[in-house]
């Protein structure tokens, strides 16, 4: 089809027509259109000679003038080129030759000219040059082709082919005739007579082909293989090069009639005799069999023929040689090794059921007696490597020797072929490796991150001979370690416990290279950065290779200690992300880690059966070993032992003490991880009242959390994921929290001696509020307010709760829960609430107080708070701002020193009044104008604004807490021991706390005071008189329901201040007030 489309090409290049008329001018030649305008070589336009090709109208009237055009323009053509008739000076192929001959062909197979005038035309024309017979033999065979392809109906033109090419022997010799043309084609047109030629054909060309000749062999006469085998082992001199080998073989292989492949597999095995002469060996290989394939086909012998005996390492060696320079490829020389892949996919899966098995064994409860007698020997920690099956495998031993010469990425492709972690598990493959990877970071370890002692000898073995590979490999910068270092690593897996200084190595890259970002564990990498693709190989190696190789590493402290060095640059959520795999999944790669957490398990349970308080310190240490191999295993265990008996909690917090920091942060993410677990029930069985679990877990972490430095950050955002969900059941570890750590207590029912010290300064709270005394929670208080700080969860835990408070009702009732379940529910949100609210207003600087916690406004408005959370929240704000506006007056004063106190005081009222007027406008949209009608907006924010600590001083409490304290200094003055130096500390400390309370409570009477006056400065407006009959019904209305009401349910304190300010306002005599008329709206 090709034949017919260039056929119609032709023509329309040429323009062949079919009339007979003639053209009213003759012109011998044309120029193609397609070779008007050409380029060179390099796609530059330039000017190049046109090509002209044949006018064919002188085939009109080729008798008379066209012959002579026709020969005119061959010559014409030959002396751009003299020596060639195809191609120009140029080396560019011309087609106005061939195409001139192809036309006058053509005219004569359709019969236009005759066929004897043609002839004589062509031997006219093979009189010109030298190369015309070949050139019309090639537009012959083209003609050949076409013509036999002609459909039914144009048998004319085949029939005029067979008699032009009959006479060609007239002008073209039969002997270039018989050579060029096809064989059919000859018996067709009649030069080839004999009808058996074509039986003759086939036989010489099978004998040619496809038989086999007979070579000398060993059983044979063995003086060129003798020879051979002597040139190939001799010692080479070093001007020895591989052509001047492959003469000497070539001359041996001809002169004794030698077998190539015999040949071949001699090299071969000289080449294992002396793999260290490569670089004679391998390009000799290459320029004697050029051809791959081949190559291995011999070597595939030679593994079959080892099957079922142990494979030499030297050929493994040289098999690796020849596939890391590239002369043979992987998968010709793969299907020759055995056992094929399905075998070892087997054997992989068995050993893993194998183990599994094992592990399930293990956690059988016998109740036979009989089989308790016999105490069946404890199964080994891990199977041993097993070195006859491992020789067994060829492929193994390929995938050795091509990570012993360095080829990494065909010792990759074999891994890849095979199931997961079953190669490297090989203790010969997972060394060859770390060699490989020691390799690539020498370099870049001692020259950036540790610094080499002066008489240190560089590693030397036989990876570091090949300068290529050094070159290649050996990372120079941090952004090398991508190439090779990292991949190598990661396939590595948990195999990599073989060598612990690779690992140590790897670990302080790795934190060398994240100390040099300048990144912790609340700000990462600028993203799409290089800085971040680092940041994540890191992560990636952490996961894949160093965590899980630390389970096979018993006791080793300083490793985790190194390990959390890097771990503690990453925000919590990755870090737990890669804890979760670690104790997940990581046991699960290899038989032996199966083997390996089985056993730990077993042990940890049976530790955890003597657990007593007394002995703590042994077991204590037990588990701080257990912990740095397995952390994850241990604390699962024992987190579902506390959960179960909540007296452990004590011996256990004082277990953990010798847990690295990784274990404790790791402990972190399996409490959270406990926390989350599905399939357990909340509640208990009556659904009235949460589970015991739950309460045993919260009170360990608030235990564990304030005994130990650990991060909390995932377990407050945990908390906060879960208001956020609409689940409040979580607040109880919240509670925990604060109350262990911060010493603040959500008391439900309290003393009257208590409520009254709540109302004294944060000194007498502390001493007397309480049920348990404060005592060493500055630094734990620190840490929780810390990181409520660092993740921002201070206000968003706050608002959250003011959410759930409210919808907490609703929710429950709508999910038809126990009418007790919902009150609960309520009291643990109202009670988490002020508990944190109080924790934040204690422990943070008013600054930072006033910093973090939105607006009045906002919190109403945009958060939707009701009004007494909202004040609640923010009435530390309030007198805060009211003192500092105070401070900035008296100061701007010029007779600031000079004051009196009645001007002072006025400095405060006008302080007051600046800070709180702006809040008193913003709170007026809330109500409708008809509520201002009854109460004003000042005395709505007066009333939420003030505390018990501004209207009243409990002078007989902290009487009562000095007196206490004066007794307490004069036990220790009077004491009678040994170490007086402590009591002299304890008198001085009781001594401190009586003056501070001194001060407190003197700094409280000026407060009121000052209060006091301020009220009295505002007690005409609070109150408006809009008519005689309702005016005070009304305005008591307004008072009981949006002040009396919500504020007396909130807490016990605001219900005790509610009753002092009703008092306060009475005392006051504040007009259109009824004070009988509110008691008796309350009572009724």
């Amino acid at each position: 089809m090709r034949r017919l489309k260039k056929l119609s090409k032709s023509h329309s290049v040429t323009g062949t027509q079919e009339s007979d008329a003639a053209p009213t001018t003759t012109t011998a030649t044309t120029t193609a259109p397609d070779a008007a305008t050409l380029t060179d070589a390099n796609g530059n336009g330039g000017s190049v000679n046109k090509e002209t090709l044949l006018n064919t109208d002188i085939f009109k009237h080729f008798d008379k003038s066209g012959r002579n055009e026709f020969l005119k323009y061959l010559k014409q053509q030959l002396q751009d080129s003299p020596e060639s008739p195809v191609f120009d000076r140029h080396g560019t192929f011309k087609r106005g030759i061939s195409n001139a001959i192809y036309e006058l062909l053509w005219q004569a197979l359709r019969y236009k000219l005759k066929k004897d005038v043609v002839l004589h035309v062509l031997t006219d024309v093979v009189a010109l040059h030298k190369e015309f017979p070949s050139l019309i033999l090639d537009v012959v065979n083209i003609l050949d082709s076409e013509t036999s392809l002609m459909t039914e109906g144009l048998q004319e033109e085949r029939h005029g082919f067979v008699q032009i090419v009959k006479d060609l022997d007239k002008v073209l010799p039969e002997s270039l005739l018989k050579e060029r043309l096809e064989i059919d084609t000859l018996q067709e047109v009649g030069i080839v007579k004999n009808k058996s030629f074509y039986t003759k054909f086939i036989k010489v060309k099978t004998k040619l082909y496809y038989k086999q000749r007979r070579f000398n062999l060993f059983r044979e006469e063995s003086e060129g293989f003798a020879k051979l085998i002597t040139e190939m082992n001799q010692d080479f001199e070093e001007h020895t090069t591989p052509d001047t080998i492959m003469d000497i073989i070539k001359s041996l292989i001809g002169c004794f009639n030698l077998d190539p492949n015999r040949v071949l597999d001699i090299i071969i095995e000289s080449f294992e005799t002396r793999p260290d002469r490569w670089k004679l060996f391998i390009p000799l290989l290459r320029s004697y069999m050029p051809t791959g394939a081949i190559i291995c086909e011999v070597l595939g012998y030679k593994f079959c023929h080892f099957k079922a005996a142990r494979t030499p390492r030297s050929l493994y060696h040289v098999c690796a040689l020849l596939l890391k320079h590239g002369v043979i490829e992987l998968n010709d020389v793969y299907v020759w090794l055995t056992p094929n892949d399905g075998s070892i996919r087997a054997q992989w899966e068995e050993e893993l059921a194998d183990a599994r098995e094992m592990v399930r064994k293990l956690h059988v409860i016998s109740t036979n007696k009989k089989e308790d007698d016999k105490e069946p020997p404890p199964p080994p920690t891990t199977k041993k490597f097993d070195e006859e099956k491992y020789n067994a495998n060829q492929k193994f031993g390929l995938c050795e020797a091509l990570l012993k010469v360095g080829d990494w990425d065909n010792a990759l492709k074999i891994i890849q072929k095979l199931p997961d972690q079953s190669v490297v598990v090989q203790d010969p493959i997972a060394r060859a490796i770390v060699e490989l990877v020691h390799l690539s970071v020498e370099q870049i370890y001692y020259k950036k991150v540790f610094k080499a002692p002066a008489g240190r000898k560089p590693s030397r073995n036989r990876l570091y001979d090949d300068a290529a590979l050094v070159a290649k490999m050996q990372a120079q910068d941090f952004g090398d370690l991508r190439k090779y270092t990292w991949p190598m690593a990661n396939v590595l897996g948990p195999a990599m416990h073989c060598d612990t200084v690779l690992m140590y190595k790897l670990v302080r890259i790795m934190g060398k290279i994240l100390l040099d970002m300048g990144v912790d564990n609340l700000n990462g990498p600028p993203p799409n950065s290089e800085q971040e693709q680092h940041y994540y190989d890191i992560i990636t190696c952490l996961d894949a290779s160093i965590l899980p190789s630390l389970l096979y590493l018993d006791s080793n402290c300083s490793m985790s200690e190194e390990i959390w060095a890097v771990l503690k640059f990453f925000p919590y959520h990755l870090r737990y992300s890669m804890y979760a795999r670690w104790k997940n999944d990581s046991y699960q790669m290899h038989p032996n880690l199966i083997r390996r957490c089985g056993l730990a398990q077993r042990d940890i349970k049976a530790l955890m059966k003597r657990v007593s308080k007394e002995n703590v310190k042994p077991l204590g240490r037990l588990v701080g070993k257990y912990s740095h191999c397995t952390p994850g295993l241990l604390f699962d265990y024992i987190l579902v032992q506390i959960q179960i008996y909540d007296n452990l909690i004590g011996p256990v917090c004082d277990m953990l003490k010798y847990l690295t920091a990784l274990s404790f942060d790791c402990l972190g993410y399996c409490i959270i991880e406990s926390l989350t677990m599905t399939g357990r029930g909340r509640f208990k069985d009556d659904g009235t009242s949460l589970s015991l679990w739950l309460q045993s877990l919260a009170s360990f972490c608030g235990t564990i959390y304030k005994k130990y430095s650990i991060e909390m950050s995932g377990l407050l955002q945990y908390v906060a994921n879960q208001l956020k969900s609409q689940k409040s059941l979580d607040l109880l570890v919240l509670r925990e929290l604060v109350h262990k750590m911060a010493g603040v207590e959500s008391c439900e029912e309290m003393t009257n001696d208590q409520l009254q010290a709540l109302c004294g300064g944060e000194q007498l709270r502390g001493e007397a509020g309480y049920f348990s005394q404060v005592r060493n929670t500055k630094k734990s208080s620190n840490r929780l307010k810390e990181a409520l700080a660092n993740n921002d969860l201070a206000v968003t835990l706050c608002l959250l709760m003011a959410q759930q408070k409210h919808c907490v009702i609703y929710r429950e009732t709508a999910a038809h829960s126990h009418l007790k379940l919902v009150g609960s529910l309520y009291d643990q949100c109202q009670d988490a609430l002020v508990q944190f609210g109080t924790f934040l207003g204690s422990t943070y600087s008013v600054d930072e107080y006033v910093e973090r916690l939105p607006s009045i406004i906002t919190m109403l408005r945009e958060y939707h708070i009701n009004t007494d959370v909202a004040f609640f929240l923010a009435r530390p704000m309030f007198t805060h701002q009211i003192n500092q506006k105070y401070d900035q007056l008296r100061k701007a004063d010029p007779n600031a020193k000079k004051l009196t106190t009645a001007q002072k005081l006025q400095k405060y009222l006008e302080a007051t009044q600046l800070i709180m007027n702006p809040i008193v406008e913003s709170v007026r949209p809330l109500h409708s104008a008809k509520v201002w009608e009854d109460i004003s907006p000042q005395f709505l924010v007066t009333f939420w604004s003030l505390s018990m600590y501004d209207l009243h001083v409990p002078n007989e409490i902290y009487q009562r807490e000095i007196g206490k304290l004066k007794q307490l200094a004069q036990q220790a003055a009077d004491g009678k021991d040994s170490n007086q130096s402590k009591n002299k500390k304890e008198q001085e400390r009781y001594i401190a706390l009586m003056e501070k309370l001194n001060d407190e409570r003197k700094k409280q009477h000026e407060h009121v005071d000052k209060i006091l006056q301020r009220l009295q400065e505002q007690k005409d407006g609070w109150f408006l008189l809009r008519s005689a009959k309702s005016a005070k019904n009304d305005t008591i209305t307004q008072f009981l329901q949006l002040c009396l009401f919500p504020r007396c349910t909130f807490t016990a304190l605001d219900a005790l201040y509610c009753a002092k300010f009703v008092q306060t306002i009475h005392n006051l005599k504040t007009a259109n007030f009824s004070t009988l008329l509110c008691y008796d709206r309350k009572s009724s």
